[in-house]
């Protein structure tokens, strides 16, 4: 059981940790009014709280450029999200380098922090970074330069360095989150999209402590 986008979203706002714009929707028509009014690309996802790991079933579509790849990307979403009984939300299509930060509650330490690449990056390569929370900006930092994909946030090459401040800000509020908040079990906050400009949460699994 994990939290609905909406429920995860008011305790990220609650910190201050951005998240980006989600809209829950239900026919098409409203797709297509979205993307008249925020342009593309586009984002169709399952919101449910059974669900944990969306992509492998086919409920998440990104990249949609227009309308007629929202008409099928729709039918093709509505399928999966009645077979499983889900809601469907739109977001904005963002681009920038996927991170991860997560924490959890632990019976001996309290709150642990975790930082890392994010996607599929952290599961193969299992490139992260641990703090005991609460954490400071400086132990933040260090977090995020700890892990061997930092180079690709600094800026590799032809691409831009990511926003680190941000990041750091994240982090810290991350960590205050999990030490304060004793109803919630598990955090998971992947992807998080980074860039020269900002960084938002795209999406957010959030457990609850059903023991509090």
């Amino acid at each position: 059981m994990i939290l609905r986008f909406e429920e995860a979203t008011k305790l990220l706002k609650t910190y201050k940790i951005p998240i980006i714009e989600t809209r829950k929707i239900k026919k098409l028509e409203e797709v297509l009014n979205i993307g008249n009014k925020w342009g593309f690309p586009l984002v169709l996802k399952l919101d449910s709280a059974e669900i944990l790991h969306k992509t492998d079933i086919g409920g998440v579509i990104t990249n949609i450029q227009n309308k007629k790849e929202i008409t099928k990307a729709w039918q093709k979403i509505k399928k999966v999200a009645t077979k499983y009984k889900s809601d469907i939300v739109v977001q904005p299509y963002i681009k920038g380098e996927e991170v991860i930060i997560g924490a959890k509650r632990d019976s001996v330490f309290g709150g642990i922090v975790m930082f890392g690449l994010g996607g599929i990056f952290v599961e193969l390569f299992k490139d992260v970074s641990f703090r005991i929370a609460p954490i400071s900006k400086k132990e933040a930092k260090k977090m995020i330069g700890e892990i061997r994909g930092y180079q690709i946030l600094k800026g590799y090459r032809t691409k831009k360095p990511v926003n680190i401040n941000q990041l750091v800000e994240i982090l810290v509020r991350v960590s205050k989150l999990i030490q304060k908040e004793k109803s919630i079990k598990e955090i998971d906050l992947n992807p998080i999209i980074a860039n020269e400009k900002r960084v938002l949460v795209v999406d957010a699994k959030i457990i609850p402590n059903l023991k509090s």
